[in-house]
């Protein structure tokens, strides 16, 4: 099972990966399970000595009977010490930012992917869609 955020490569130029443990109920486990999530228009912010997942929708699973249930809710990100200072150092320096690139299972446990990414430009974007629709016609053309 896995969720990626789509966008999130359109958007970012992803430099660098790491993986980070989520803090969730029961409900929101079984949910990610039968692949009811989206990562779309979500972000990673850093406060503190914590890492939080902002945004990120994990839908209600059909058969709980949770009240008042908030979809996009903050959740907490599972970080060794180290890794945040890491973290906080890469992104204090430059203009780089946190985006969760995927929601995974590793051995029975959620793990989510965050990428530390710059953001790319309007012109970067078109250039990349121009250059996905010419390797799309040279495939067409030559029945790859």
């Amino acid at each position: 099972m896995k969720i990626d955020n789509k966008k999130a490569y359109f958007d970012y130029d992803i430099k660098d990966t790491i993986e980070a443990g989520i803090n969730l109920t029961g409900p929101e486990v079984k949910s990610i399970r039968a692949n009811q999530a989206d990562l779309t228009g979500s972000h990673v912010r850093i406060v503190g000595n914590e890492v939080f997942l902002i945004n990120a929708k994990i839908y209600q699973y059909k058969f709980a009977k949770v009240e008042n249930y908030d979809e996009k809710r903050t959740r907490k990100l599972l970080l060794h010490r180290r890794e945040i200072i890491s973290l906080k150092s890469k992104i204090e320096g430059s203009e780089m930012t946190l985006v969760p690139v995927s929601l995974y299972t590793k051995r029975g446990v959620i793990k989510v992917e965050v990428g530390i990414a710059k953001g790319k430009k309007k012109y970067e974007k078109k250039e990349a869609i121009k250059k996905r629709d010419i390797t799309r016609d040279i495939e067409r053309e030559f029945g790859v």
